[in-house]
C-alpha cells in the first residue's frame, strides 16, 4: 500500500488562536490531531506537546522497529507514547499557574501495510470513506455520546444539544488516561479523515462525505471542508488530517503484467 498524507488546521471566524495542533511522519506512517482546552495560551500548548511528543517518540520507534512490527507492538508503543505524553501535559500544568488544569484530546493513526491502528481520546474524529460511504470509526468519550448511547437523547438532540464540548476523557488533566485503541483494515482507494470538533460540528457527515468524494486531490479536499465549516460559522477551530491509500506501483504492475495490459 501507498499512503499520502495532508494536513491543515485554521483558526476559524470566532476566534484568534488556534489551540488545534496536527503532525504526521510519512516515513513512519504517523498522523496525530489534538484539540487543546485551557485558558490563556494553555489549549495550544497542550495539543502542540501532545502532537510532537507523540509524533517524535512514536515515530523514532516505528522506524527502528521496522515492517516487522507486530499489531500488538504497535499498539503498546502507541499507548506508552501517549501515557508519557500525558504526564508532561500534566506535570506542566501543575508546575506553571497559567497552564492550570490544560488539556487537550487526541486523535492517532499508525498505518502498516494492509492495516491502520487507530487511537483516541476525547471527541476528535477519524472516518474512513471507502466506495462513497463515509463511516466514523471513533466513538466521542463526550457526555453527549454517554446521553445518546443510554438512550437519554435521539441523534436529532444531539445536533443541537448545548453540551456538546464536554469531554469525559482528555489528555494532560489527570496524572494516567486511558487511550481507546481499534484496528481496521485498509483497501485501495480508502481515505481516512482525522478531524476535530471544530469540522463536526459545523459541518453535516453527509456534506463531508459529499466534499470528499466530489474533491480533487487532498489538498482541495481540505481546504473545501475548512472552507464549509467556516461558512457555517467557523464557531472553533478547524483542523483537518486526511490519508489516502492506493496500490502499491510495484504491486500495480505485477497486476497489469498478469492482465496483459
Amino acid at each position: 500500500m501507498n499512503y499520502q498524507f495532508h494536513a491543515i488546521t485554521d483558526a476559524g471566524r470566532a476566534r484568534d488562536n488556534n489551540e488545534d495542533s496536527v503532525a504526521f511522519d510519512e516515513e513512519a506512517m504517523v498522523a496525530v490531531l489534538a484539540d487543546g482546552m485551557g485558558g490563556y495560551n494553555a489549549g495550544e500548548i497542550a495539543s502542540g506537546m501532545a502532537t510532537a511528543f507523540i509524533k517524535s517518540e512514536l515515530s523514532r520507534w516505528l522506524v527502528e522497529a521496522g515492517p516487522v512490527a507486530q499489531p500488538k507492538e504497535i499498539r503498546r508503543a502507541m499507548e506508552i507514547c501517549v501515557d508519557n505524553a500525558n504526564l508532561a501535559i500534566f506535570n506542566s500544568a501543575n508546575a506553571n499557574a497559567a497552564y492550570a488544569g490544560m488539556g487537550t484530546t487526541l486523535v492517532l493513526a499508525v498505518f502498516r501495510g494492509g492495516q491502520v491502528t487507530v487511537g483516541h481520546i476525547g471527541d476528535s474524529r477519524c472516518y474512513r470513506i471507502r466506495d462513497g460511504v463515509m463511516q466514523q470509526v471513533t466513538k466521542d468519550h463526550s457526555l453527549l455520546q454517554e446521553q445518546i448511547d443510554a438512550g437519554m437523547i435521539t441523534l436529532e438532540q444531539a445536533a443541537v444539544s448545548p453540551i456538546k464540548n464536554l469531554v469525559t476523557r482528555a489528555l494532560g488533566v489527570e496524572p494516567s488516561v486511558m487511550l481507546e485503541v481499534n484496528e481496521y483494515q485498509v483497501q485501495p482507494g480508502d481515505v481516512y479523515l482525522m478531524c476535530s470538533d471544530g469540522l463536526s460540528d459545523m459541518v453535516q457527515d453527509e456534506v463531508i462525505a459529499r466534499i470528499v468524494a466530489e474533491g480533487s486531490g487532498l489538498g482541495q479536499i481540505a481546504e473545501s471542508l475548512v472552507m464549509a465549516a467556516n461558512n457555517n460559522g467557523g464557531k472553533d477551530n478547524i483542523s483537518v488530517l486526511m490519508v489516502a491509500v492506493s496500490e502499491a506501483a510495484e504491486k500495480k504492475g505485477i497486476f497489469a503484467r498478469l492482465l496483459g495490459k
